[in-house]
């Protein structure tokens, strides 16, 4: 769904084609008890009444989801750069990757028998975002501070840690690309499958987004620190 979907297109689209296509609907779906599996042939406005849901509320959360724009973030200044990589990449992550691993322990426990199970795939996934978040952490707490306050001595340290470990970051999520058949989705695999698979899309494409803004935007603002 992008920015642009009209909220009677959504409503009017079966429950289980939004989860297997928007990042981030199942988790909503899952709270409100909403079925995007066996009753996933539902239209969103059937499901939320039959649930007696409000599908307003339903409308306006989903469109939350959509992708915001990212402008000219590139050559904003620091702290908007900052504020940007923490609440459009750092939050974000946090919010969808326990999601992602509670999709594939289902897609592991009900699919065990078919040959493109992606096994150990939550296992990995959970892996990552331990380490992901003790990483987030690391930059929130030592590494953006020093650079809010405009580059402190010693900084290309912490600069230099952190790139390795973006570094270790993509490997793992090689792993993943790897387990997943780079997230291609098999013929007969029901909404639960295809929403993991496009998960796992967008957040490749956001960490590959996210560690490109760093790397090659926010760093090198500090290169010549001492």
């Amino acid at each position: 769904m992008s920015a642009t979907t009209e909220a009677p297109e959504l409503a009017a689209r079966p429950i289980g084609e939004i989860a297997a296509s928007l990042a981030g609907a199942t988790s909503i779906f899952r709270r409100e008890k909403l079925d995007f599996c066996c009753g996933g042939g539902a239209t969103l406005a059937e499901a939320a009444r039959r649930r007696g849901v409000s599908l307003g509320k339903l409308l306006g959360e989903l469109a939350l989801l959509a992708p915001a724009e990212e402008g000219d973030i590139a050559v904003a200044e620091t702290p908007r750069l900052i504020a940007h990589i923490v609440a459009r990449y750092h939050q974000v992550h946090r919010r969808e990757l326990p999601e992602l691993a509670r999709l594939a322990l289902r897609v592991e426990a009900v699919h065990r028998a078919h040959p493109a199970v992606p096994r150990g795939l939550a296992e990995l996934i959970e892996g990552l975002a331990e380490e992901l978040e003790v990483h987030q952490q690391k930059e929130e707490m030592i590494l953006f501070p020093m650079m809010l306050a405009g580059g402190r001595p010693g900084i290309s340290e912490p600069i230099g840690r952190m790139r390795a470990e973006h570094d270790e970051a993509g490997a793992e999520l090689a792993e993943i690309g790897a387990v997943t058949g780079e997230m291609s989705v098999p013929a007969d695999a029901c909404a639960t499958w295809r929403a993991l698979y496009t998960g796992l899309a967008k957040f490749r494409d956001d960490l590959t987004e996210h560690v490109h803004l760093e790397n090659n935007v926010l760093f090198p603002r500090f290169a010549d620190a001492a």
